[in-house]
């Protein structure tokens, strides 16, 4: 992803975790990122290495602190369940992760144009939004 926003020249600062635990670290801003902006969306990427990126969802969507960041799932699923379970979970949105590059970056476009251009969300940090993400 992080490649990918890079060579579409997207203007989005992308924070990334490695893991659900560094996730929600960032994210509730815990040591050692109690400097860290609240980001403005949220790229989700259901396989994370040590958790399910579905436990990461319903927790990011349990809590009041949270749960107004819209999160889009990135997955290599396309089964019927996975989709259904991350909508369940108050996903605001789920893709597949397109198999190359090019694509990948035609999808960044897409969600800068989107997201970060036409869609009313809320200002949780200043400009240029902050995107959380994992690589």
């Amino acid at each position: 992803m992080q490649e990918a926003f890079r060579e579409a020249g997207s203007f989005a600062r992308l924070n990334v975790a490695h893991n659900a635990a560094q996730a929600l670290a960032f994210l509730r801003r815990e040591n050692p990122y109690q400097a860290s902006p609240k980001p403005s969306l949220i790229l989700l990427d259901l396989n994370l290495p040590g958790a399910n990126g579905s436990e990461l969802l319903a927790e990011i969507k349990s809590g009041r602190e949270l749960r107004h960041i819209p999160v889009i799932v990135l997955s290599t699923s396309t089964r019927a369940e996975d989709i259904a379970t991350a909508y369940n979970l108050h996903a605001n949105c789920y893709i597949s992760k397109p198999p190359d590059l090019e694509s990948l970056i035609d999808l960044v476009h897409m969600i800068d144009a989107f997201w970060l251009g036409t869609a009313a969300i809320p200002e949780t940090s200043l400009r240029p939004r902050t995107l959380a993400a994992r690589k």
